[in-house]
């Protein structure tokens, strides 16, 4: 089996993507976060003492996403020509799905997989302080394109 990421030695190495065509890419990720009833409707009301949560989610999640190579080692530094975080509120969850695009040689699924998940703390984060049993579950990559293997 040949690693890409593991060099002759067992070394860690970052891909060497030089010689790979530039094409347009996206990728679809989606995070749930499992909340009470009386927790959605105090999101419905925008009454949460920390403040908008779905906005300051959007934010939070588009952040994550330009700094993904700062998270995940070996990542490369993509140029996004998009980031969005969708928030669907629904009777027991938020569903946070993210749409990343770019242009170049590698990317976008580590880009929208590191969006929903810093979206997901970011509701975990605003909402801790009213409701103690607030699960992040579901995390997957919907859908990439581009590349050789999109």
């Amino acid at each position: 089996m040949n690693l890409t990421h593991i060099n002759e030695s067992g070394g860690a190495v970052m891909v060497d993507v030089g010689s790979k065509p530039v094409t347009e890419r996206e990728a679809r990720a989606r995070a749930y976060v499992r909340v009470s009833p009386a927790t959605i409707t105090l999101l419905k009301s925008n009454n949460v003492p920390k403040g908008d949560v779905l906005a300051c989610t959007r934010v939070a999640g588009i952040i994550a996403a330009k700094k993904t190579p700062e998270l995940i080692p070996l990542c490369h530094t993509i140029p996004l020509t998009f980031a969005g975080i969708d928030i669907d509120v629904n009777e027991d969850n938020l569903e946070i799905t993210s749409v990343i695009r770019c242009a170049y040689k590698t990317g976008a699924e580590m880009e929208a997989l590191t969006a929903v998940s810093v979206a997901a703390l970011t509701v975990y984060d605003m909402l801790k302080a009213v409701d103690k049993h607030i699960v992040i579950d579901g995390i997957t990559l919907l859908s990439k394109t581009g590349g050789s293997h999109g």
